[in-house]
């Protein structure tokens, strides 16, 4: 039987004190009902329960909520939501109510937002490729089912734009069902219309969008990853379909830890964050994966806005441990009007080399993305000896390099809002490898130049 106490000591939004309740035992995480003196009911959660205090996030806010006149009851039971596969298409909150104006979704199960432990025992390796139609992503750094692949951006970068190309292009190659969910934290509202735009754009029933603004209550951009992972575990692991998770952007949600953090008194560690927010990510981040006898599985995309361009700052510092890789994206890139401006010799995706070949991407998959990388990598040692020595001083072969430098920058990065599928990408690549003498493609077996080197190609087609 749930009881009612009126027993506040405290508020200091978002949270409210209490006195300890020596009759009622309290768990951490136990969901709790508050009452306003004007009757209205705002829901919470307990974030601790010692014989000093009883700590309550109030997901509404504690704006209206006073000492003496609110009474909170607590209903024993941890914070869950209603998932069904009915969520298609839909757009939900930060606690997964609908807010796209249909009618409320009828749950086929109510599932802990925490998830259940994954064993590490029944994970099964990932395996198999999403396509997202972008080369910088397919071709040099492929995401892999199961895979948690971030994105390292910056104030100002064009991620949001990638986001949308990557939500609404990703598919995979095989014909299993699959679906895309968002998770956005910490929206402007503008930011939340250009998601909505785009993705009503293309009509894909097969996106789930879950939106928390900036003007939201804090609280709530610590549970929209959780609502929308505890949705992806349903679709993957009990409807047996491949989800995409991106969750954007969660630098928001890591300032949101911090300010609930202080608020509680927590002593602060780099930068002011608390000493768990390595644990807590990791709660985040691995939720992605694949379980031994499901056909589901889960793949994230976490999108990070670095402080000052800072990789070493504390949030794309701790997700780079947890993580299997990552996207860079180059401000330099984006200040030449190149997109999507996803930097080739910082990016890196460590679990491709076993997703690709011959029975998932194509034969020549492996060999063609090494030599791209070494043919782009040392086109830019020559381009520092150019700005030395000058044009004029430079080999021949030195001067195919800058020109494959160019069109590779131009032509195979920069391919705007435009679709690729794998095949135009390693068309698009041979092109560029043709560029080059057939001696300098080191990195390529010879059966493979053979097969896809474009003799006497000519440079002009390419424009």
């Amino acid at each position: 039987m749930s009881i009612s106490y009126a027993n506040i000591s405290s508020i200091m939004d978002p949270l409210v004190y209490m006195k300890p309740l020596p009759n009622h035992n309290i768990k951490n995480g136990s969901v709790v009902k508050i009452k306003t003196k004007d009757g209205e009911i705002r829901t919470g959660q307990v974030l601790t329960a010692s014989r000093d205090v009883v700590v309550i996030q109030v997901v509404e806010g504690s704006f209206g909520l006073t000492l003496g006149t609110t009474s909170i009851t607590f209903l024993d039971e941890v914070f869950k939501v209603g998932v069904s596969r009915e969520m298609m298409g839909r757009r939900f909150n930060g606690i997964g109510e609908p807010i796209d104006g249909g009618d409320p979704i009828l749950p086929e199960m109510l599932l802990d937002i925490n998830g259940e432990p994954m064993n590490p025992v029944t994970r099964d390796y990932p395996k198999d490729v999403i396509q997202t139609g972008i080369s910088s992503f397919d071709c040099l750094n492929t995401l892999v089912r199961g895979q948690k692949l971030p994105i390292f951006s910056g104030q100002g970068m064009p991620h949001n734009r990638l986001v949308a190309q990557i939500v609404n292009n990703a598919k995979v190659r095989t014909n299993d069902p699959f679906v895309v969910i968002f998770c956005g934290i910490g929206l402007l509202s503008e930011q939340a219309l250009f998601f909505q735009k785009k993705f009503e754009e293309r009509g894909s029933t097969k996106v789930i969008s879950f939106i928390n603004l900036a003007s939201d209550p804090t609280i709530e951009r610590l549970l929209i990853p959780r609502v929308a992972l505890t949705t992806a575990e349903f679709l993957a692991f009990q409807r047996d379909m491949h989800v995409l998770v991106v969750l954007s952007d969660i630098t928001n949600y890591a300032e949101a830890l911090r300010e609930v953090s202080n608020v509680k008194g927590e002593i602060p560690a780099r930068k002011g964050f608390p000493g768990y927010m390595y644990s807590d990510f990791a709660s985040i981040y691995e939720r992605a994966g694949r379980i031994k006898g499901k056909k589901g599985s889960i793949t994230q995309i976490p999108v990070i806005s670095m402080p000052n361009d800072d990789i070493t700052h504390p949030i794309p510092d701790l997700t780079g441990y947890i993580t299997e890789g990552q996207i860079v994206l180059s401000r330099n890139y984006h200040q030449q009007n190149l997109f999507p401006p996803i930097y080739p010799l910082s990016s890196l995706s460590r679990l491709m080399k076993d997703a690709i070949g011959k029975d998932n991407t194509r034969e020549d998959h492996g060999d063609v993305s090494s030599q791209l990388y070494a043919c782009y990598s040392k086109a830019l040692e020559i381009r520092e000896l150019e700005s030395i020595i000058g044009t004029e001083s430079l080999s021949e072969i030195d001067k195919q390099y800058l020109t494959f430098a160019n069109l590779f920058e131009q032509i195979f990065i920069n391919q705007g809002d435009t679709e690729r599928s794998f095949e135009k990408t390693f068309y698009l690549a041979w092109k560029l490898l043709s560029i080059m003498n057939k001696s300098e493609l080191i990195r390529v077996k010879q059966e493979f130049i053979e097969k896809y080197y474009i003799e006497n190609f000519d440079i002009k087609s390419l424009y």
